[in-house]
Formats: C-alpha cells, sequence, structure tokens
C-alpha cells in the first residue's frame, strides 16, 4: 500500500531564492506527523506546498499513490479532495454561524441535498464536541471552540489527509491539552492522517507518532524521528530547540 504523502527532492522557494531543499520524507496511512522548527525554517512553507497553494521549484509530492505537481487540472481537484485543512486563523466566515460554514463547503462541494447537508454539518460540529453551539457565529466562540469549528470545516468532506497549521497557537494549556485529545480521537477513530505545523512542546508529545525537524541553517530536514527521540538527541541544534522551551527549575 503506498503512502498517505510521498515527498521526494523537493526544492521550495520563489524566483532563483530557496527556502528549502531537497526535502525527503513519507507518511503513513494513520499517522499523525508533526513540523516543527525555529522561526524562518519554512515549515509553514512547506504545508503551503503540501496542500498545493504553492508550486515547487523542483521534487515530487504524491498524496495517497497520485503526482500533485505535475497532475492535471482535473486530477488536481481530485487529490485536493482528499485533504481537509485548518489554517492557523481558522479562516472561518464571520458572517455565517459556524454550522453555515460547514454547509457552504459540503453544498459547494456534493451533490446532497439540504435535510442531508445539514444533518452531516451538525454530525462534523458534534465531532468536536460543537453541536449546541451550532448557531453561534466565530466572534462568539472562545480561541478554543474556533479551533474546534475550524476543524469541524476541514473535516466536512471526509478528507483522508487533514493538515494542521498551529492548532494550539494562543490557546492556554488546559484548552491546547483538550484541543491534543481531539486531534489524537480524529486519527484513532476517524482513522485520518494528520500533518501539524506546531512549536508546542507539550502537543508535540502529545499527539506525534514521528516529527519532522525543520532547520533554517541547512535549507532542509534535520532529524525525523518520535518525539520522544528527537528529546534526548544529542544533537545541539536539535537539544538547544527542546531545552529553549522547557520551563526553568523553580531556585529556592
Amino acid at each position: 500500500m503506498s503512502s498517505a504523502i510521498e515527498v521526494s527532492h523537493l526544492y521550495c522557494g520563489w524566483g532563483k531564492r530557496t527556502i528549502l531543499q531537497d526535502i525527503n520524507f513519507s507518511i503513513r496511512h494513520g499517522e499523525v506527523v508533526t513540523i516543527l522548527g525555529g522561526s524562518g525554517c519554512g515549515k509553514s512553507t512547506l504545508l503551503k506546498h503540501l496542500i498545493g497553494l504553492y508550486p515547487p521549484q523542483s521534487g515530487s509530492i504524491r498524496i495517497a499513490g497520485n503526482e500533485l505537481v505535475m497532475a492535471t487540472s482535473k486530477d488536481r481537484e481530485a487529490i485536493l479532495r482528499k485533504m481537509g485543512v485548518m489554517f492557523q486563523s481558522g479562516a472561518l466566515f464571520g458572517s455565517m454561524s459556524i454550522l453555515n460554514n460547514i454547509r457552504l463547503l459540503l453544498s459547494s462541494f456534493s451533490d446532497l441535498d439540504e435535510a442531508a447537508i445539514d444533518t452531516l454539518a451538525r454530525l462534523k460540529l458534534r465531532l468536536v464536541g460543537l453541536e449546541e453551539f451550532a448557531d453561534y457565529f466565530p466572534s462568539e466562540l472562545s480561541g478554543g471552540m474556533h479551533k474546534r469549528a475550524a476543524i469541524a470545516r476541514a473535516m466536512a468532506l471526509d478528507p483522508q489527509i487533514l493538515f494542521l497549521d498551529e492548532p494550539s497557537a494562543g490557546l492556554d494549556p488546559v484548552t491546547s491539552a483538550e484541543l491534543d485529545q481531539l486531534i489524537r480521537r480524529l486519527a484513532e477513530i476517524q482513522g485520518v492522517t494528520i500533518v501539524v505545523v506546531t512549536h508546542e512542546l507539550a502537543s508535540i508529545a502529545a499527539i506525534a507518532d514521528r516529527a519532522i525537524m525543520l532547520d533554517k541553517s541547512i535549507k532542509g530536514i534535520l532529524a525525523i524521528d518520535t518525539p520522544a527521540a528527537l528529546a534526548q538527541s544529542t544533537d545541539e541544534r536539535i537539544a538547544s530547540f527542546f531545552n529553549a522551551q522547557r520551563p526553568a527549575r523553580a531556585t529556592l
């Protein structure tokens, strides 16, 4: 069986400027993988290439065995339908209730009738624990609820792969931990492959089967391993990333 995502010799950048070079990795079906690294290392750049927003300078991206980079318009649309994306801001339409945010996606990209669309949209909200808030507008939600609503919309079309951009950004530790639990539950119960861009160590440890660590100085992948293995790395660059985020011990 092919991998959910296969990236081969990928070069990302604009014009003559290369941000990432010779990127190679694969992600298994049902795996949760985090993309991490310091500021400016190319995390968001890589994510935007994986979801087809940017064309690479060169290289290959295969989604469920299908080549994305060189795909025809028709094939590209079919490939993109396999993905769901939650952007860091949530990107919900502020003039619509969260239920209608999901209904809009279903009515635009499915042949379901209105009753079925309404039922399915409510099921997606139930999946993230927001069914009782269906008629709320994004501005009426807390930060954590806003993120959950964005995940529900990203799951609307039952994607095989879910991409999450900094889902824990701006959340308090308790809300962040609850969101981590939701992400793991989606992977385990729904069987969806999940790729998460994050720099939050607690989230990385809680959700990731493996982590891809990027490094600005080499414009590429510094390491791919389990979070536990990376946390014990003797490589100074990896150790400094993990140790810098650990709170200092209180002194008496």
